[in-house]
């Protein structure tokens, strides 16, 4: 079976899980589901940062049990800690994350690694909870940005690529890549518009937002793998590599997207 064969078989693997769990777990589910996502992808984590396997698994478990454990713990003030995870790691994604890239940070120290993985997880898995708490089809809809995004980047940058995105960081990655997710996610948001009544303005700048955001947190991962001399976090998932491969781009977009909303939402 090809390369490409191998990704799109185990793309629909994971279409079959996650859209039927987006549109009818509860909240309990759906937060142990994204909590097993996060653990795997902590585990991965901490391998780039060369922690011990031990070391490493009890990081991934201590993450995932952390995600099932804080609205419980946190009770009342829960939707208030929920909503500064996600802030936590959207800063992160638009102040130190093109700072990281830029002065090619090899962050070598374990605590800094380990805390570091805790805020982009655990930040995703309050996004995620929140998009869901918010309805399936405010979660797929943000979900498919990313979706959209890279599969129109990945064929845009097979057919046409030519000039490097960030050749020290991922060779693999075009500029065509780039615009091909632009005129994709363009599109779809005229679809929205069309369909489901979103207004164009601002909808169409913060697509271009988030794209940025979603390539950001490509290059960011593209970056920790070049400093662990790995090609991939790990082998989990055939065509993609590991899990962390997976929601990369997922990482950096859904704690900022998910805070746009919050702002939109916010009173005047």
């Amino acid at each position: 079976m090809s390369s490409l064969s191998r990704r799109v078989l185990t793309a629909g693997l994971l279409l079959a899980v996650f859209v039927p769990a987006a549109l009818w777990a509860p909240n309990t589910v759906w937060g142990a589901l994204v909590a097993i996502v996060v653990g795997a992808a902590g585990f991965e984590w901490a391998r780039l940062g060369h922690f011990t396997h031990a070391a490493a698994r009890g990081y991934g478990i201590a993450l995932g049990l952390a995600a099932l454990a804080m609205p419980a713990l946190a009770g009342a003030a829960w939707p208030a800690l929920q909503d500064g995870l996600v802030m936590l790691a959207a800063a992160f994604w638009i102040v130190m994350a093109p700072l990281w890239l830029s002065r090619r940070w090899q962050a070598s120290s374990t605590v800094l690694r380990a805390v570091v993985g805790a805020v982009l997880l655990l930040g995703l898995w309050a996004a995620l909870m929140d998009l869901h708490a918010r309805g399936a089809d405010v979660l797929l809809a943000v979900v498919m940005v990313v979706w959209i995004a890279d599969t129109a980047a990945y064929f845009a940058g097979r057919r046409f690529g030519r000039h490097k995105l960030a050749p020290a960081i991922s060779p693999g990655k075009t500029w065509e890549g780039v615009a091909g997710a632009l005129v994709a996610l363009a599109l779809y948001g005229i679809a929205l518009g069309r369909f489901a009544g979103v207004p164009l303005w601002p909808l169409l700048p913060l697509l271009a937002v988030l794209l940025y955001v979603s390539v950001l947190g490509d290059l960011f991962e593209s970056w920790i793998k070049r400093v662990a001399g790995m090609k991939d976090s790990g082998t989990l998932l055939p065509g993609h590599g590991g899990v962390l491969d997976r929601i990369d781009a997922l990482a950096s977009t859904l704690p900022l997207a998910t805070g746009m909303l919050m702002w939109l939402e916010a009173p005047l």
